[in-house]
């Protein structure tokens, strides 16, 4: 009886029976993963529900054989439609129940069986209607791909098996697949046992097979879609171990990490010479499986073989990030606690033992150091022995004392690296902008030493030093893209002021007992576009900042628009030029209805510094110019080397205005607006009788249409103005211009703004004076040619620089041997981390002494350079001056008994990891010496260069390694000549290995993103 015959062995019970059955089955079936379920099309399951229902056999309603035809998209490839509706184009019965109605129907001859089987997803179980759709090819012709489906549930291992079938591969030959997602990204599916959810295999992926060779290779190392090499040259032929790594995007960390244990002699001789193999560890809970042994493999051969001038190590970047969560996607890490990864990874991956037993750690108890020692050692032997132990694990001693019962507790533990601690400086240098009270003093540039945990007032009071003002008299604040970016308050924390935030201390006026109170105004500069900006859906001109903000005091009385143009006019003396009576400045007609459209306008920053203050980048170091030439303006910017433009990395603007205050702002109100209300359209050029010589400016208040005036008069009225102000001037115009005052035009306007340097409209409340609920900012907006005309912007742009900046900064240098010192030096423990004293009862902060015992055959010394506090977190620079050959570590050792034959702890340099960068950026390189030729290098990812001994010893070297010297072999082979050609010694720079075309080699898009140095 086959599947698509209707059965006549034995005839089909009794409709009642069938129906019984059937929804016995469909009520108490349960999902199971890995079960098997079946799809029925809805229509014919509900004509056979009727027909069982009737009882009778002889009913029209019978519905013959199983018909699933409505659910296929055509009938020559019987794929299943999309976006079927379960319980309404179909529903799904139990394998059991499926088996019965087949062999009580049959079904319909050609239609395949909807198999479905039940996968176990996430919180859920369910049945997969449509199963992962995958390609399959070999990879000696991938170009014959054919299609096949497979249910989450089955293993890799029927993937293969399928495609065995389905490309006729002989039976017994050994095969491994490749999961292919992309162009440029391909995965070795090495456990075969896992399920296709677990393996990640998702529709539109390829699978690739290849089988191994007759000569026990493969036919390549990896699908030619998955390039491992930067130059793939069967005629290359380079020095073992000098080949870079590619960044994978921000994972300088991880190669930097790699060329380190690459270079590190024994760890590299052990796999290369695959003695790995035999000892990797599949059943250690602790462990990854072996996997992360052999991706580590993989890379070290590839880099060893000497035949790439670059490795792409993306299938240990995966394994990596999957096993330990904190490396998936592509941020930046630290490269010592990938390293500290690694090396247990590698550790528990070749663990010899296989069943550790449980041991139970004893005290001391007076015991001597020496048997307290070897008993340690040899528990720790006891379930951790491991090549890794072999070369990195070494024994300090650990002693604790109680404050209270002065109970001593001693133990031995064991480290794979030493993190010693660099001597912290209590104060920090700042180099800050002071701009005095006088209007032509030049900005000074000041370097001030201050305390890290000081307040925004000590920065003042060691400024106040250099310039015998008052603190007092002094405001601080962070500027920012022609802006400020935040006003400090004096109670304020410096650890809020990075070393890339451009400071500004302002000096403000003396203020008197009985003077009226004054206001703190900050000030920024405008500039209007000569274009409206009509693509804003309004006619308003637009505005960009330009220049340096200022900071003022201003009496309350002294806030009408008269008087602060007089003051702005008088703060900015220096590089703004006051019009010589003779120059003409009279308002033309055409300025009122730029005006009109310019008080509409609601944004105060243009586009391009809208999208530049979003993305904020790293300040460049000049944009004040320093003594340049005051005889050009329009050049300003090619003599004059500026003062820091301000880019430094900035918060949304909700966060920066919830930091200054800017909800309700200044509301600026003209006096004369009586004046102004009262002049007609047709009297626009009059202006304000009392204006005088210097010229004031219109207020925004009079700006603003009246009440009573819808938008669409407004515009009519604009209109208007627009279709007469290009027409000459008639007698009768002429005759009136001349009847009404002339009002001389102002330099510029002033327009009350929020922190941003943006508009706001509607705060006028009447009144001459300013209103200030929080903080005040205030904005003068330049007509371009004026500003061409008065504002001169070579000499806005000068500052002077102090004698501390001329003093040389000297580079603090602290030796190796003192931070093993202060590693060795008694601390109390903290708070978050006190100790159970078994005497006490009770968590106590005990003092605690770390001693080194033993040290292991390669010494892994980090140098924490990132400390981090309750308070602060830095970076710190400090050279640590560590010696290449002959690191004695005789004096530090604890134990001064030594065995017969036991060598001296005397060490070599062999490899650096360093760091360049701060905090929240940064860039990893490595200098190696390759254990071959004896040869120092620099590792910069893909790129390799030969490096000198000097050379090594920098403010970046962040992880060092040594080799114990009785350990250390000879090299096997003579030094490069590292100049061919002649018999001059080569640059030490000069270029071993690079990547000669990325976006070749690595496709058309290239998957590959350098972080920032």
């Amino acid at each position: 009886m086959t599947a698509n015959s209707r059965c006549s062995a034995a005839e089909p019970p009794g409709l009642e029976t069938q129906r019984r059955e059937i929804e016995s089955l469909l009520r108490e079936c349960e999902l199971c993963a890995g079960d098997s379920w079946y799809v029925v099309e809805h229509r014919w399951f509900d004509q056979w529900k009727e027909f069982v229902e009737t009882g009778d056999q002889n009913s029209s309603s019978f519905p013959g054989q199983i018909d699933n035809t409505e659910l296929f998209e055509d009938l020559d490839s019987y794929h299943v439609k999309e976006r079927l509706v379960e319980n309404e184009d179909f529903v799904l019965v139990p394998a059991e129940a499926w088996h019965k109605l087949l062999v009580w129907y049959g079904m319909v001859v050609g239609q395949p069986p909807l198999e479905r089987k039940v996968v176990d997803l996430p919180s859920t179980l369910k049945v997969e209607v449509y199963p992962v759709e995958i390609f399959l090819c070999l990879h000696s012709n991938m170009d014959n791909v054919i299609t096949a489906q497979f249910s989450r549930a089955d293993n890799i291992q029927s993937i293969q098996r399928a495609m065995c079938q389905a490309f006729s591969v002989p039976p017994g030959s050994e095969c491994r697949l490749w999961m292919k997602s992309s162009d440029s990204s391909c995965e070795r599916l090495r456990n075969l046992h896992v399920s296709v959810l677990d393996a990640c295999l998702s529709s539109g992926m390829t699978v690739i097979m290849e089988t191994r060779n007759a000569d026990g290779t493969w036919p390549s190392s990896r699908p030619q879609i998955m390039r491992n090499s930067v130059e793939e040259q069967d005629s290359y032929r380079g020095q073992s171990g000098v080949c870079g790594l590619t960044n994978l995007g921000n994972t300088c960390f991880m190669n930097s990490a790699l060329q380190c244990l690459s270079n590190t002699p024994p760890l590299t001789e052990y796999f290369l010479q695959s003695s790995y193999l035999e000892e990797l560890n599949f059943t250690n809970p602790l462990g990854m499986k072996g996997e992360i042994a052999e991706a580590y493999a993989d890379v070290i051969k590839q880099m060893w073989s000497g035949r790439h001038y670059s490795v792409v190590p993306r299938v240990f970047k995966t394994k990596v990030g999957h096993f330990a969560s904190q490396f998936l996607g592509y941020q930046q890490h630290d490269s010592q606690e990938l390293l500290s990864f690694l090396l247990d990874g590698l550790h528990e991956d070749l663990n010899r033992v296989k069943n550790k037993e449980y041991i139970e750690l004893r005290d001391a108890e007076g015991r001597p150091d020496q048997e307290v020692a070897e008993e340690a050692w040899r528990n720790h032997r006891r379930r951790n022995d491991s090549v890794i132990v072999d070369t990195f694990h070494g024994l300090f001693k650990s002693t604790l004392v109680c404050p209270e019962c002065h109970k001593v507790s001693v133990t031995f533990d064991p480290f794979c690296y030493l993190s010693v601690p660099l001597p912290v400086s209590k104060e920090r240098v700042m180099e800050v902008f002071y701009v005095s009270l006088d209007p032509y003093a030049k900005p000074v540039q000041h370097r001030v030493v201050v305390p890290k945990a000081g307040k925004v007032s000590d920065l003042c009071s060691a400024l106040s030093e250099m310039t015998s003002v008052p603190p007092s008299q002094m405001v601080v604040a962070d500027v920012f893209n022609h802006h400020f970016f935040k006003i400090y308050n004096s109670d304020e924390s410096l650890s809020c002021i990075l070393d890339r935030d451009d400071i500004f201390v302002y000096e403000l006026s003396v203020q008197e007992e009985q003077q009226e109170e004054q206001v703190l105004l900050a000030l920024y500069l405008r500039e209007r576009s000569h274009y409206r900006d009509y693509g804003s859906g309004s006619s308003s001109y637009g505005t960009s900042l330009f220049g340096h903000p200022l900071l003022l005091g201003v009496p309350r009385s002294s806030c009408s628009q008269e008087a602060l143009y007089d003051l702005f006019l008088q703060r900015l003396a220096r590089y703004v030029r006051r019009p010589d009576p003779s120059e003409e400045l009279e308002e033309e007609e055409e300025d009122d209805d730029e005006e009109e459209l310019y008080k509409t306008q609601t944004n105060g920053i243009s586009d391009d510094e809208q999208q530049e203050e979003a993305e904020r980048v790293e300040p460049s170091q000049a944009q004040l110019s320093e003594d340049a030439p005051a005889n050009s303006q329009s050049d300003a910017t090619a003599n004059v080397d500026p003062l820091p433009e301000l880019n430094h990395t900035q918060p949304s603007q909700d966060h920066k205005e919830a930091t200054n205050g800017s909800g309700s702002q200044t509301e600026l109100l003209n006096s004369a607006e009586a004046n102004a209300a009262n002049c007609t359209s047709d009297e626009s050029l009059c202006g304000n009788p009392s204006s005088t010589a210097d010229a004031t400016s219109e207020s925004p208040a009079d700006q603003t249409p009246q009440p009573g005036q819808t938008a669409e008069e407004e515009r009519e009225e604009d209109k208007q103005e627009e279709a007469c102000s290009p027409s000459p001037l008639t007698i009768e115009q002429s005759t009136k211009r001349r009847a009404c005052p002339k009002r001389r035009k102002s330099l510029f306007t002033i327009q009350a703004v929020n922190s941003n340097g943006t508009t706001e409209r509607g705060m006028g409340e009447g009144g001459s004076a300013v209103s200030f609920s929080s903080q005040p900012y205030v904005a003068i907006d330049w007509d371009p040619d004026m500003k061409k005309r008065f504002y001169n912007e070579n000499e806005a742009e000068k500052y002077d620089k102090h004698a501390s900046m001329e003093v040389p900064q000297q580079q603090t240098t602290v030796q190796l041997q003192e931070c093993i010192e202060l590693f060795t030096t008694v601390e109390t423990l903290e708070e978050e981390n006190p100790w159970y004293c078994p005497v006490c009862k009770k968590h106590q902060l005990a003092t605690k002494k770390l001693d080194l015992w033993s040290l292991p055959e390669v010494l892994i010394i980090h140098l924490k350079r990132f400390s981090y506090t309750k308070f602060t977190r830095e970076k710190l620079d400090s050279i640590v001056d560590f010696p290449l050959r002959d690191l004695d570590f005789s004096g530090c050792l604890l134990r001064k008994k030594v065995s017969n034959g036991e060598p001296r702890s005397c060490y070599d340099l062999i490899a650096v990891s360093n760091h360049y960068g701060g905090l929240r950026d940064g860039h990893y390189t490595s200098y190696a010496k390759n254990k071959d030729n004896g040869q120092w290098y620099y590792f910069d990812d893909s790129k390799v260069t030969y490096a000198r001994e000097p050379q090594i010893v920098t403010n970046a070297a962040y992880v060092l390694f040594y080799h114990r010297q009785d350990k250390i072999r000879k090299p096997t082979l003579p030094p490069p000549n590292t100049s061919p050609a002649s018999s001059t010694p080569q640059p030490a720079n000069e270029t071993i290995t690079s990547c000669k075309d990325d976006s070749a080699e690595l496709g058309a898009s290239s998957y590959v993103t350098m972080e920032t140095d």
